[in-house]
């Protein structure tokens, strides 16, 4: 085991691609951060399975995107929040490529309102599409995953998952549950030489956040230390290197890309 993995990181550092014949799934990949690290990945090599629930122009922007980096992309619409829509997404990646080796949960949602506001569909939604969907994913990928005894998944949370925040009871247990899943999906498959991680964002501008308020942007900026806001390729940075076999003896972590809002 030691002979391979030091000859998968030889590979890695003489100059070919350290993600080239690896298939990855990124969800909610249509744009933000999901398009950010689809191309990241596919910039690493990989062949990219972009994931979308309604922006299909956005998603054949990030198809064509990838293409142009000379990777095999294709587009496949589904919510992956219900479990007929997920169990068909893999098994079209089943079909044209075979399988999938790098998972990346990223598809998200915001019904940001004061819990005693918040109505229960507001927090089965949210729930539902950021937190359930990972877990259909995670278990439709791991299958393969499983055979091939290689794999990679980030799960995309939030420092709302870490400290809270209010107005997002919803969101903030989503995105804690996520890390919560994390680390429980690593302890079950760290044997076949599978690693699961999640990385946390701070604020980073992006469509899904575009309807917050002024009061709320500078309040993420007065308490970021590096006074500024994040990046989606940022982010998508973190998350490479996850993938990437440099962090293969990484697992179970949460890695916090936020300016340094949550550190301890």
């Amino acid at each position: 085991m030691a002979d391979e993995q030091q000859t998968e990181s030889i590979t890695t550092t003489t100059g070919g691609l350290p993600l080239a014949g690896r298939v990855a799934v990124v969800t909610g990949s249509s744009r933000g951060i999901g398009q950010a690290t689809a191309l990241r990945l596919a910039r690493m090599g990989a062949d990219i399975v972009v994931n979308y629930r309604s922006d299909e122009s956005g998603a054949a922007e990030t198809r064509a995107a990838i293409e142009a980096l000379s990777r095999r992309a294709t587009a496949i619409q589904a919510d992956v929040s219900v479990e007929e829509d997920v169990q068909r997404l893999f098994k079209e990646v089943e079909s044209q490529f075979g399988g999938v080796h790098i998972l990346v949960n990223n598809a998200g949602t915001t019904r940001d309102r004061l819990i005693l506001q918040l109505k229960l569909e507001e927090f089965e939604q949210v729930v539902r599409t950021n937190l359930t969907s990972a877990f259909l994913c995670t278990r439709a990928a791991l299958r393969t995953m499983l055979r091939a005894r290689w794999g990679r998944i980030v799960n995309v949370s939030s420092i709302s998952g870490i400290m809270g925040q209010v107005g997002q009871a919803n969101y903030s247990a989503s995105k804690a549950g996520l890390i919560a899943l994390t680390k429980s999906t690593a302890r079950e498959v760290a044997s076949r030489n599978i690693t699961v991680n999640a990385v946390a964002p701070g604020y980073v501008p992006t469509e899904l956040t575009s309807t917050v308020s002024e009061e709320f942007r500078k309040y993420y900026m007065d308490i970021t230390p590096l006074k500024r806001y994040g990046t989606a390729e940022e982010v998508a940075a973190a998350i490479g290197f996850l993938c990437s076999p440099e962090a293969g003896y990484i697992t179970g972590q949460t890695i916090a890309v936020d300016g340094g809002i949550s550190m301890h």
